[in-house]
């Protein structure tokens, strides 16, 4: 198994940006199949017992020994105490990187918070022993506040100098472009990688919700719309499918609808209903986008939601749609407000009353064309869904590693 060093002056669990962008990378690539090792000057703390942690002060910040070169350094005095640190550390951090193939290193090669794990890293990369990735968070030669601290050569310009056989990788355009003019690389030789979101740890995910994104790969997904009903007649899911299949015609993306309820227990007729719209969702080519949870139980038990797991899906899915015949009330409207879908619902007096002229809502005699139409207007003419689907397609963790670092990771050629 690959070995992959990620080098910081702090990781997990100090709360920072590039720690958790630290924390957010090992748990990623562990699941591309690498080994991690997280190596850094606190003390270490990682939620999954396969990521190895190395921790050694001499490698932060704080230690009084970095504490007093720095000093120095800041004053211009390239002293002894300098040289003798950078041994002690080059040796140690030799150890700390046996056996990796690649040390991510965050901030050590344009920082200059620890310029003697700067220039051990440096030596350490001139003797090829391991590929080093350049990861800038933030450059100190570009920052006026730092100017007083830095000056010109030794171990300083190892700042703003393209070190041989490193990949620079950054984390905007815009410090791409300062990275460029401060390095000498072009742009096109650095690439950009953003941060990104974690959706299951951010909202709390269920067990339950985790199965079915694996199952049914949501985020994936253009858009998603949520029809929470039993599977009973008066909901007419037969029109959400029609729906959904008019949808995914007009606009040729990938929509997706979920149905959250399994058959109705006190109707002995729900059951043919339910093959009536299996058979319907074959004949509209859907059986791939149009999901019945009930069905994706591991027993011979249909699977039944929690509330944690529904309010999950609530989060996950871009529109409600309601078409039931007939409701006493209908919770669902007041549920997809409070996590801000837009309803689009069938325009009976209950429903009316709750969502007033703040919904959608379609007479039952509408085509379900019509109705896929307005879906399709708003989610691609408003720009919170819009953005919410750029961001689970570009901005999720697992998918910038599986997709831009892991490519960085492989020797050039393969």
């Amino acid at each position: 198994m690959i070995r992959i060093a990620i080098l910081h002056y702090a990781g997990p669990p100090t709360i920072g940006g590039v720690e958790s962008t630290i924390a957010h990378h090992a748990n990623a690539l562990l699941d591309q199949g690498y080994a991690v090792r997280l190596i850094a000057g606190n003390s270490l703390k990682s939620d999954d017992e396969r990521i190895e942690c190395r921790s050694n002060p001499l490698f932060g910040s704080s230690h009084a020994d970095i504490l007093q070169v720095k000093g120095e350094l800041d004053r211009g005095e390239v002293t002894p105490h300098f040289h003798e640190l950078v041994q002690r550390i080059e040796q140690q951090l030799t150890d700390a990187l046996a056996d990796c193939a690649v040390c991510i290193a965050h901030n050590v090669h344009s920082l200059h918070k620890n310029l003697a794990l700067t220039a051990a890293l440096a030596n350490i990369g001139q003797r090829g022993d391991v590929r080093l990735i350049s990861w800038a968070h933030d450059l100190a030669w570009t920052n006026p506040r730092y100017e007083r601290e830095l000056h010109a050569g030794y171990p300083y310009d190892l700042l703003r100098q393209a070190w041989p056989s490193t990949q620079y990788v950054t984390i905007s355009d815009m410090r791409q472009a300062e990275l460029s003019a401060l390095i000498g690389l072009p742009p096109e030789q650095i690439p950009v990688i953003h941060g990104g979101i974690d959706p299951p740890s951010f909202l709390k995910w269920t067990p339950t919700m985790r199965m079915l994104e694996a199952r049914l790969h949501l985020l994936d997904a253009d858009g998603v719309l949520l029809l929470p009903a039993r599977l009973t007649r008066r909901k007419n899911i037969e029109f959400g499918l029609r729906v959904l299949a008019d949808l995914r015609q007009l606009s040729q993306r990938d929509y997706r609808l979920v149905v959250t309820g399994p058959p109705g227990p006190h109707n002995p007729t729900n059951r043919s209903y339910l093959d009536d719209l299996l058979a319907l969702r074959h004949e509209l080519q859907i059986e791939d986008s149009a999901h019945f949870v009930y069905a994706l139980s591991d027993t011979a038990e249909p699977l039944l939601l929690d509330d944690d797991t529904l309010a999950n899906l609530y989060q996950v899915c871009d529109a409600l749609i309601f078409p039931s015949e007939q409701e006493g009330f209908g919770i669902p409207i007041l549920e997809a407000a409070l996590v801000r879908l837009p309803v689009f619902c069938s325009d009976i007096p209950p429903l009316r009353e709750t969502g007033q002229d703040d919904v959608y809502a379609f007479d039952l005699a509408a085509s379900p064309r019509q109705v896929a139409q307005a879906i399709l207007d708003h989610l691609t003419r408003e720009t919170a869904p819009r953005l919410l689907v750029r961001i689970r397609h570009q901005f999720r963790w697992d998918v910038i590693v599986r997709t831009q670092l892991v490519p960085l990771l492989k020797p050039h050629g393969e």
